[in-house]
């Protein structure tokens, strides 16, 4: 890594050569060999966030190229231990739920801690959920946000900006049967978003809904048609 770099820098550029279609193997061994000691501090949550978000979108862009076949087991895809940072084989679960998510469960709706933490997630993992990574990771499905990289310096504007738009885009309130749809990602991390109230205070300040409204709140399907290349820029 350039004395120049920073591991979040090396992340943005990681993937927006895996954007472009250039040669990443470069930026994927620099950060397999960087040392654990220069990642991201837990305790600097905006640096730590954009380098975690900016590598696991770009982990996963890259699978999808260079091998689409792994997407048709998503226990494989996500739980598989492929991808090395500072030394450590990690999966794309142990990014999202164990880093990202502050060692949740996957299956737990946000509520049941993740089970068996190594001491390299312990070491890295996020002291609390930013419910806003959840509009800004991609896992390749076309019910998925798109994609930008995010730096560490703009990251609060840069999560307001995505999940403002997905939550504009894939929601709709329907005032003739008071109910609102929404992601199903609200479902899928409900204890991250605070429960019922969060979901609806979320709602509230992204425009979805006006200041007390109380619809109905519906579920769209998810829909894991594989959809890759979904980037946009901020």
């Amino acid at each position: 890594m350039s004395s120049l770099s920073t591991p979040t820098d090396l992340s943005s550029e990681f993937l927006n050569a895996v954007k472009r279609g250039e040669d990443s193997e470069q930026y994927r061994a620099e950060l397999a060999t960087v040392d654990s000691a220069q990642l991201p501090p837990a305790e600097q949550p905006n640096t730590a966030t954009a380098f975690w978000v900016n590598v696991y979108n770009a982990f996963v862009q890259r699978d999808l190229k260079s091998d689409p076949s792994l997407y048709e087991s998503k226990r494989r895809f996500f739980g598989q231990r492929r991808h090395a940072i500072a030394g450590t084989d990690l999966s794309l679960d142990d990014i999202e739920h164990g880093i990202l998510r502050s060692s949740k469960w996957k299956y737990g709706l946000g509520y049941v801690p993740r089970p068996f933490a190594s001491e390299f997630e312990r070491e890295h993992r996020l002291p609390t959920v930013d419910p806003r990574i959840h509009f800004a990771l991609n896992c390749g499905a076309e019910s998925c946000p798109p994609i930008a990289a995010y730096s560490a310096n703009a990251l609060d504007s840069e999560l307001e900006t995505s999940t403002a738009s997905f939550l504009q885009q894939s929601s709709r309130y329907d005032r003739e049967t008071d109910s609102v749809w929404v992601t199903r990602l609200f479902v899928y991390y409900r204890g991250d978003f605070g429960g019922r109230s969060g979901i609806y205070d979320i709602l509230e300040r992204y425009d979805v809904i006006d200041e007390g409204e109380r619809p109905r709140v519906r579920y769209d399907t998810y829909d894991w048609t594989l959809h890759r290349g979904m980037y946009r820029n901020h």
